[in-house]
């Protein structure tokens, strides 16, 4: 079957943990409720901002049934990727049968697979799970990037809707888009800076780091650019832009953590190896945080 594509503002979710490093599941309920009552488009659990990386396979699904359970309307898009395919297929279908609506799959990091060996990867998992799946470059932390060829080829797999572009780069961004125009295929914008230039280009969202605690203007500002109001979108842009920035002084997801805490939405406990946000970052985040509230 052909899936639709994804638009509009989809959070890349936050993970709460207790004091001991637990995931606070009824936390994580009301954080998925809160961001649906928001008017968001969707939630994106378990991926890098969700701490994924620390977590066991178990933990990882659980995380997703719960997020599932919690909200009515809106779509969840499970990160299952992984830098072994035959462990992304298992996430893969483990997150399918806890209830996922979409699969988010981070090009696999560390090998630096060449591209065929990239191409077969994605193309496993889309011919194997009938879900509609988001590839995601992001090279900084992958070490790889996805070709502009391996990306315009995978788009035309059926169950591939979706590229989460998180490279910076705005000229490879641009030519994924322009190369992509008659398939059935979606670019989102995976660095919140960038999400209003990208939209501009023709992308069709964003998963975002700030809607974890700014929901109602991200969902604004993605709504104005998407109906090209350009003059709304780019106030909202500049409303925002510290927080962008600020979100990214340190490595995510340890600045979205202590903005949460800093909201009284969940603790700013992480698992090691990330480390508490540093203390002059910190009384830059609550600056910016509390010019936002005025």
């Amino acid at each position: 079957m052909t899936h639709d594509t994804f638009t509009g503002v989809f959070p890349a979710m936050t993970t709460p943990f207790d004091d001991d490093e637990r995931i606070d599941h009824d936390t994580l309920r009301d954080h998925a409720q809160r961001l649906e009552t928001a008017g968001v488009d969707g939630l994106v659990p378990v991926g890098t901002t969700g701490e994924s990386a620390t977590m066991t396979h178990d933990e990882h699904i659980e995380v997703v049934e719960t997020v599932v359970d919690a909200v009515e309307d809106v779509p969840v898009i499970a990160g299952s990727g992984s830098n072994n395919t035959r462990e992304a297929l298992d996430l893969s279908e483990r997150s399918t049968d806890a209830g996922a609506d979409g699969l988010l799959l981070i090009s696999p990091y560390y090998n630096k697979p060449e591209p065929a060996g990239m191409e077969h990867h994605f193309r496993t998992i889309a011919d194997a799970v009938d879900l509609p799946q988001i590839i995601y470059n992001v090279p900084s932390r992958t070490g790889r990037d996805i070709a502009i060829e391996t990306a315009v080829s995978l788009a035309s797999h059926e169950n591939i809707v979706g590229y989460k572009a998180a490279s910076g780069d705005l000229n490879r961004i641009n030519k994924v888009i322009e190369r992509t125009r008659s398939e059935n295929f979606g670019v989102l914008s995976g660095d919140d800076a960038l999400t209003l230039p990208i939209i501009a280009q023709g992308g069709t969202g964003c998963i975002s780091v700030s809607a974890n605690v700014e929901p109602e203007r991200t969902v604004a500002l993605v709504g104005a650019a998407l109906e090209n109001d350009f003059d709304r979108a780019r106030e909202l842009q500049y409303e925002l832009g510290d927080l962008f920035r600020t979100l990214f002084v340190e490595t995510n997801p340890i600045p979205i953590n202590e903005a949460m805490e800093m909201r009284g939405i969940h603790s700013a406990t992480m698992r090691s190896p990330l480390s508490p946000l540093q203390p002059e970052h910190r009384e830059r985040l609550e600056a910016v945080l509390d010019e936002l509230e005025r």
